[in-house]
């Protein structure tokens, strides 16, 4: 044997090694977990392990996983972690025809992966498999199948919104045991939800809306072909909700104020997270462009004459926590113009998220009633509010409306005695009130007598 043969069978030989060593991985993944396994370090034996006894027809699913895990995973996730969740997302893709449908891409990055963003890293998997299963049993589609987790998750998990949860990024038990999330807790809830039957999900958000209000989080699911938007408390259908009109402001160029879909597979671009800015290692896409498309088609179909604003409407359990987001309360409410109801629905309460406000679509310059359903279950309207409190409100909706129309360069005011109805208690309110707008606007105040002077009222 020459020295050329030789060196062709130790080839050959190293080949093969390879080949054995992760049979059944396409060549894509092998360099990518060679990377992983050194990462690993100590734990790379359980990485070999998963590896090992992943079922063959899984072994992709397991091979992914390892090739794009973050080095905090690669560190220290378990062999039997890893199997379990492969385990069952695969038997969710045999088991549920909707799944079946999904293509390998997305079903290796929105379904069989473990994680979200940062949170914990929890084995719900099996359980939430067993949980949500029979919701979902009898759906014959991938939108009854949506629909049905989505309209249970709450009353499964017994997970409510609420700012006094622990932190925004809980993982699944976290939130189940506090039975309280963020708006970040409750789309990883449902995100892990959907997948653990076979429904392609993820994350997705923003870090900031386009007039620095706050951030949000909420949910994309994948039918048909195109990823649309869904929440733990679901609108009447997809592509709805009440943060759709921010989400449309949304500025691509500017990483605060884009919208993000998180990718366990790197994409080039990573989820800007607010509570922890320095994380790189969540990976996303830039989706604005989607929800600006999605604003600019539900413009189109109201009236394009400029004559409309935007009502938003918030009630509270009293005057003295119309900031404290547990004192919010779900009531019915109706609009009317004179007498003719315009509109109706119904207020946002304390375990929904604090930018989630009931609006309306109505004409400048009009006058509005709304009614609503008081703790005793009684209809009342404004009018049956004392002469004071109906001015306040009244000066309330008017600074709405001054807002919606001018976003930007604001303008004076000019006030004619708007406190000639208040008695004392009511005229600090209104003192405190213009405070802090005076900041914002300047004003024009006049009044005919000394008792109604802003500088006379503490």
């Amino acid at each position: 044997m020459n020295i050329k043969s030789v060196l062709v069978l130790l080839a050959f030989g190293l080949s093969a090694c390879s080949s054995g060593r992760y049979a059944g991985v396409p060549k894509e993944y092998h360099a990518l977990i060679d990377r992983t396994i050194v990462t690993a370090g100590d734990n790379a034996k359980e990485l070999k392990k998963a590896l090992k006894e992943v079922p063959r027809n899984e072994r992709e699913g397991m091979a992914f996983l390892i090739s794009y895990m973050p080095e905090r995973d690669a560190k220290s996730l378990s062999a039997d972690f890893l199997l379990e969740n492969v385990q069952y997302a695969y038997k969710a893709r045999t088991e549920f025809p909707w799944a079946k449908e999904v293509p390998d891409s997305v079903f290796l990055n929105d379904v069989v992966a473990y994680a979200n963003l940062n949170e914990n890293r929890e084995s719900w998997r099996k359980d939430f498999y067993e949980r949500f299963k029979k919701y979902v049993a009898p759906c014959k589609t991938m939108r009854e199948a949506i629909d049905s987790v989505n309209k249970n998750v709450r009353d499964e998990l017994l997970v409510d919104y609420n700012t006094k949860r622990e932190k925004p990024d809980q993982a699944p038990y976290e939130s189940m045991r506090q039975h309280m999330a963020s708006c970040s807790g409750l789309s990883i809830l449902l995100t892990d939800a959907f997948r653990a039957v076979g429904i392609p999900s993820r994350v997705a958000g923003t870090p900031a809306w386009h007039d620095d209000r706050g951030n949000h989080n909420w949910n994309e699911v994948w039918i048909d072909g195109q990823w649309r938007f869904t929440e733990y408390y679901p609108s009447d259908d997809l592509d709805q909700s009440w943060f759709l009109t921010d989400a449309g402001k949304a500025i691509k160029e500017d990483v605060r104020k884009a919208i993000y879909a998180a990718s366990f597979k790197p994409t080039g671009c990573y989820f800007p997270l607010v509570w922890d800015e320095n994380i790189r290692y969540v990976h996303a896409e830039n989706v604005t462009d989607r929800y600006t498309s999605l604003y600019r088609a539900q413009l189109s179909a109201m009236p394009a004459d400029g004559s409309h604003v935007a009502l938003r409407v918030m009630v509270f359990k009293d005057k003295d926590h119309a900031e404290n987001s547990g004192d919010r309360v779900a009531t019915n409410l109706d609009v009317f113009k004179g007498d003719k109801q315009l509109y109706g629905g119904r207020s946002t309460g304390a375990t929904q998220d604090m930018n989630d406000v009931l609006t309306f679509n109505v004409e400048k310059n009009q006058q509005y009633i709304i009614k609503f359903v008081n703790g005793k279950g009684e209809m009342r309207e404004t009018k049956w509010l004392s002469a004071g409190y109906q001015d306040l409100l009244g000066i309330c909706m008017r600074l709405a409306l001054v807002d919606a129309m001018y976003p930007k360069e604001k303008p004076f005011l000019v006030l004619d005695d708007p406190f000639v109805n208040l008695d004392e208690e009511k005229m600090a309110h209104g003192n405190e009130l213009f405070g802090k707008i005076s900041g914002e606007y300047q004003i024009l105040y006049f009044t005919c007598h000394a008792s109604r002077n802003i500088e006379n009222t503490k």
